[in-house]
């Protein structure tokens, strides 16, 4: 069903994806000036930017509406599409929103793609967060639980529909009835992902998700997260794997680097970041635990979206690398990463950083073996 992986086979190198920068304003609320634009042609360019970098995957955002800082927005399954086509390795990981979509229409889309660019093609299911954004385009807005259960039906459907033929299916949301769809994904089965730091999302991605992103955290709490979740998991069978997001400011100094960091909080809009963290608060204080992604971040936090300062990546390529061998010590498989200047920093970190992370992933695997 997933993607498991037994515990005691040699550990796999911790992946890389990157966060498509497929709306306008980057990826903090900042007024900084930033080399990074949300058109096709800047992103074709970083797509295949970041393939020759090593990495993994690239993730495309989904917004209806405009806010903080987000004036423009391309939908975000059509775009990946478009990255799909200007690249020959990449995985581009397209975010889906129940409601607007169904699953019908999500199955068949990536269906197609996944036939055009031979099961390249990811999806990552995003309950939503953003109570004014439903309301904006009419749709209804659910309870938090309620959100998690209809993205729980959402994904057994997608799988149904992509793995069995007269496909039926009873939930509280969603019904098929002897529904079949040819042709189906190429290759694998598309991978899907979900996020949220809820108990209803960590339940989800225990039982029915392949990826579970997190927010940006120390490594200590992300292994908090990464016990409950597999702890969870062995109940049912399924092996989630975990992605942490993360901000990454590398230079030639952590001078340097700090520097930039302030220069960015310096000119962060005080009044979008206030706003983006009222509502993200808001969604969390829904669950019925009272907290969910954003309950402990602070102003400085919510200046880049998903607490990606929070990871500290943060510094020189040494240092960095460093931190994300921890982070994949506490149970990270995956980094999903923003940068303020996209193009060029994706470039810089695949020429000093990945190779870095590589080389400690060598030495730990050669001292086990001698071990």
């Amino acid at each position: 069903m997933t993607n498991s992986h037994s515990d005691t086979s040699p550990p796999e190198p911790i992946r890389f994806a990157y966060w498509v920068p497929n709306v306008s304003g980057g990826l903090v609320i900042s007024k900084i000036p930033q080399r990074t634009s949300w058109d096709a042609a800047y992103n074709r360019k970083l797509a295949q930017i970041a393939e020759e970098a090593g990495f993994d995957y690239g993730l495309t955002q989904i917004r209806f509406t405009a806010g903080y800082g987000a004036e423009y927005q391309h939908e975000s399954v059509a775009f990946s599409h478009a990255l799909l086509a200007a690249t020959t390795r990449l995985k581009v990981i397209a975010a889906i929103l129940p409601g607007p979509w169904n699953p019908t229409l999500a199955a068949k889309q990536i269906a197609t793609i996944s036939q055009l660019t031979e099961g390249r093609v990811a999806v990552n299911i995003v309950s939503g967060w953003f109570s004014g954004e439903f309301r904006a385009i009419g749709e209804p807005w659910l309870d938090h639980d309620e959100r998690y259960r209809r993205s729980e039906e959402f994904i057994r459907s997608l799988r149904g529909i992509w793995t069995e033929d007269n496909f039926t299916f009873r939930g509280d949301f969603y019904r098929y009835s002897n529904y079949t769809l040819k042709p189906k994904p190429a290759q694998s089965l598309p991978e899907i992902f979900q996020g949220g730091s809820s108990r209803a999302a960590r339940d989800m991605a225990a039982r029915v998700s392949d990826w579970y992103f997190t927010n940006g955290n120390t490594p200590e709490n992300i292994r908090l997260q990464v016990d409950d979740i597999r702890a969870k998991a062995d109940e049912t069978g399924n092996r989630p794997r975990i992605g942490v997001n993360a901000f990454v400011i590398a230079r030639d100094t952590e001078e340097e680097a700090r520097a930039v960091l302030q220069e960015i909080i310096d000119g962060a809009d005080p009044d979008a970041v206030k706003a983006f963290g009222h509502e993200a608060k808001n969604a969390g204080k829904s669950s019925p635990e009272g907290e969910g992604n954003w309950a402990q971040s602070s102003f400085e936090d919510l200046v880049q979206y998903n607490d990606g300062f929070k990871t500290n990546l943060i510094g020189t390529p040494d240092q960095i690398a460093e931190r994300i061998f921890a982070l994949k010590d506490a149970g990270a498989d995956l980094a999903l990463l923003a940068f303020l200047h996209f193009q060029e920093e994706v470039a810089y970190f695949g020429q000093h950083v990945i190779p870095r992370v590589r080389a400690l992933e060598a030495a730990r695997e050669t001292r086990a073996q001698a071990a």
